[in-house]
């Protein structure tokens, strides 16, 4: 089967790799990734190995190989070594107006038949307020703790 990926290393790459493998002061992923490139270059001086015995020669999984092959070709020589950092985004349960009324809340009289508030009675209060849909009570302890507002 014809390989989409493939790659070739330049020398001065080729230098930068054997120079962190030789140094062998880094984290064993990225030694790894590095033996990997060096063994899939097919450049005139490239070992030019199959996903298969690289797989096989270095102990990893094939698809492994062929993760850092696509890397390498489509986001570049550094992307392939390094972790990337998570795509995903969160989205927060509090923002500043969210916050600013759970501080305003907390600061109020406690409940009837209360002598304080609890971080689930103010979650709890916070939707019957309709000021979010939903909120943890841990949310609400970690909005308070970066406010430095205690309940007590």
């Amino acid at each position: 089967m014809k390989k989409k990926y493939i790659v070739t290393l330049t020398e001065v790459e080729r230098q930068m790799l054997q120079a962190t493998l030789s140094r062998g002061k880094a984290a064993a992923r990225k030694l790894m990734h590095a033996r990997i490139l060096l063994k899939a270059d097919t450049s005139a001086v490239g070992a030019a190995w199959s996903d298969d015995a690289i797989a096989q020669g270095l102990e990893v999984g094939r698809a492994t190989v062929e993760r850092v092959r696509r890397e390498f070709v489509e986001e570049g020589f550094d992307a392939a070594l390094e972790r990337r950092k998570p795509r995903r985004q969160y989205e927060r349960a509090l923002d500043g107006d969210g916050e600013a009324h759970l501080v305003a809340l907390a600061c109020q009289k406690a409940p009837e038949g209360r002598s304080r508030w609890t971080l689930r009675l103010l979650a709890d209060r916070m939707v019957q307020l309709e000021y979010v849909e939903q909120v943890s009570y841990q949310t609400v302890r970690r909005t308070l703790k970066k406010t430095n507002l205690s309940l007590g």
